[in-house]
């Protein structure tokens, strides 16, 4: 196979077209997750501009300021972590010895086990908090938008349920596959925008994120071509559309926007994500001499944890400062607003470490002598877990049955990739 990216000689190398197995992680794709997660993380605390008025808390973004919103085409990095996943997943698939089918019900545990301390805590926490007199309507915000945030699991699911299918189209056509997603996406948003028919956005769920996640496999092969022109070819796609198309320029939602790049994801966002898929693939031979293996071993098995408790951290510190003391956010940008954002910034950090600390032993599923399985069983598996997250998305975690039945999704889904008796 002839390699197209300059590699440094510390760099493993990726598995080929013939299956050649890597025996260590690729330090490349672990930064951008960790990156990705932490730059997500970063977001999520700064931008929120909150009010509350005594019995309503109101959600404002910091990014909604004129001008502000092109930083999101850096910040908004969830391509990139959909790009990371399809190689990890390539490279993963391409080690496992034990056939696909095990590989999917392995990766389809350690999606949804980290789930069950967040239900355990999030579920009866509603209940509580209101008996102690928490006021209603700011409690359900914190408990919808922890469940919201898993939208990112649910595709992710998907992208993981279809590996084993998508890296077998991906051996028989290759670049014709992530070309057919994308014009899915074009036609999706042409239909959608000249018919008004909103729902029909969510398909590009699939077609936009998994064209991303199948350019991972390219790099898995080492096989990303001309990372130059994904550069600037994306990011100059991305320019013409916002400019002359229906779309907006901020790639987050913003509050009072009547289009949004990313629920649902449009072609906008699918330009900007090959924009960013290229411009770190060019970026790659200096981010690996960046001396991050100690942070990367620290941080790569903590990056779920990260993911799904740092905004119940968010709304710790906003209960405490904003509702219960009526400190708002300052303006963003004006003066009081940086001069407290430090103090902001460490009390968050302050709540996250013990949730990070007691949490992230989840990560892990227990470790269980696998035996003899069947595809139905995995294929049950992936959509009754796919189910319940999908059930804590819509719904989050307000009281009512939707959490209940989503937990009992979640458990059976686990139950069903156990291990089987031996025959």
């Amino acid at each position: 196979m002839t390699v197209l990216l300059d590699r440094p000689t510390a760099a493993p190398a990726a598995p080929s077209r013939a299956g050649t197995r890597t025996a260590v992680r690729d330090p490349f794709i672990d930064l951008l997750r960790v990156f990705g997660m932490a730059l997500i993380v970063f977001q999520h605390w700064t931008i929120p501009v909150l009010t509350y008025d005594g019995g309503r808390l109101t959600t404002g973004n910091a990014l909604s300021t004129p001008g502000v919103w092109v930083v999101t085409w850096i910040s908004q990095v969830m391509p990139l972590v959909f790009f990371a996943g399809g190689a990890a997943n390539a490279i993963s698939f391409a080690r496992a010895d034990k056939g696909a089918q095990r590989w999917l019900a392995t990766r389809l545990r350690r999606l949804a086990w980290p789930l069950l301390p967040l239900a355990a805590v999030w579920i009866p926490l509603p209940h509580v908090l209101l008996t102690l007199g928490v006021p209603q309507q700011p409690l359900e915000t914190g408990a919808r938008l922890t469940g919201q945030l898993l939208w990112f699991l649910a595709v992710y699911l998907i992208a993981v349920t279809a590996t084993p299918y998508a890296l077998r189209l991906h051996e028989r056509y290759g670049l014709r596959v992530p070309a057919a997603l994308a014009a899915g996406a074009v036609l999706t948003d042409v239909v959608r925008f000249s018919t008004g028919f909103e729902a029909l956005g969510y398909l590009n769920v699939v077609f936009v994120w998994m064209a991303v996640h199948q350019l991972g496999f390219f790099y898995a092969e080492g096989r990303l071509r001309r990372p130059w022109a994904l550069a600037i070819g994306g990011y100059g796609a991305a320019a013409l559309l916002v400019a002359y198309g229906p779309y907006p320029g901020s790639m987050i939602g913003l509050p009072g926007a009547e289009v949004s790049n990313m629920a649902p994801p449009t072609l906008a966002m699918l330009a900007v994500g090959i924009g960013q898929i290229g411009l770190v693939t060019l970026l790659r031979p200096w981010l690996l001499r960046l001396r991050t293996g100690r942070l990367l071993a620290w941080a790569s098995p903590r990056i779920m944890t990260v993911y799904l408790w740092h905004m119940p951290a968010l709304f710790a510190v906003t209960g405490v400062v904003v509702v219960l003391l009526g400190i708002d956010t300052p303006r963003p940008g004006s003066g009081l607003w940086l001069a407290g954002w430090p103090v902001w910034f460490g009390l968050l950090c302050l709540v996250m470490w013990p949730l990070l600390k007691g949490f992230h032993r989840f990560e892990t599923p227990p470790a269980l002598p696998y035996g003899k399985g069947g595809w139905g069983g995995t294929l049950a598996s992936a959509v009754l877990i796919g189910g319940g997250v999908l059930t804590l998305t819509v719904g989050g975690f307000v009281p009512g049955g939707g959490p209940f039945l989503a937990v009992l999704a979640l458990l059976g889904g686990l139950l069903l990739t156990a291990p089987r008796a031996r025959g």
